[in-house]
């Protein structure tokens, strides 16, 4: 029973759960834009639809519909979402600079140029 406890209160799993929620309000918001989206490009192109478009008989348009609607909901994602919160932590959260690892044997060719440049390398 503790193992479930400390499962269940473990904060991964907490926020596993908001982001979930916040992710279904979104998915709702995301596809509501979509869907006005698509109504505008129907007013500017006549159709907002494009499922029965069959060009040579073939059936593109419900492609081209999903096609259209997933791009535009990749665009909110990017523009709304990705990019500002990677504004977000580059300004609250700033990147410390890496210790540079240097290799063994760069080191050691160092020293001998140093040395050989410090005249004492000479016999």
């Amino acid at each position: 029973m503790k193992g479930f406890k400390d499962f269940i209160m473990r904060g991964n799993l907490v926020e596993l759960a908001v982001a979930f929620v916040i992710g279904g309000a979104f998915a709702t918001v995301v596809t509501s834009f979509t869907a006005m989206f698509m109504d505008v490009l129907g007013k500017i192109g006549g159709k907002k639809d494009f499922s029965t478009f069959k060009p040579g008989g073939v059936s593109v348009g419900a492609f081209i519909t999903a096609l259209l609607a997933f791009l535009i909901v990749a665009f909110v994602i990017y523009f709304g979402v990705v990019k500002p919160y990677a504004a977000a932590q580059a300004r609250f959260f700033p990147k410390e600079p890496e210790a540079e690892t240097i290799d063994p044997n760069t080191e050691l060719l160092k020293e001998i140029r140093d040395e050989l440049r410090a005249g004492r390398g000479t016999a």
